[in-house]
């Protein structure tokens, strides 16, 4: 059984920000065996360019 999604909620700008953000990690995370009944895990790097493109946003700008 499918849920029903309100159609309000479908076009709020916040809700399909967070939906984008969360189908776009989904194939990263990984459930532990141990615990698969709970829905932990951990979250897969996506390698070393996101490194990098994290590491230079948060540098200052220079003028």
């Amino acid at each position: 059984m499918k849920p029903e999604i309100d159609p309000k909620l479908l076009e709020n700008p916040l809700f399909k920000e967070l939906m984008a953000e969360g189908l776009a990690i989904q194939d990263r995370f990984a459930a532990e065996p141990v615990y698969a009944k709970t829905g932990k895990g951990f979250l897969k790097s996506a390698g070393v360019g996101e490194l990098q493109k994290l590491k230079t946003q948060r540098q200052p700008k220079k003028n």
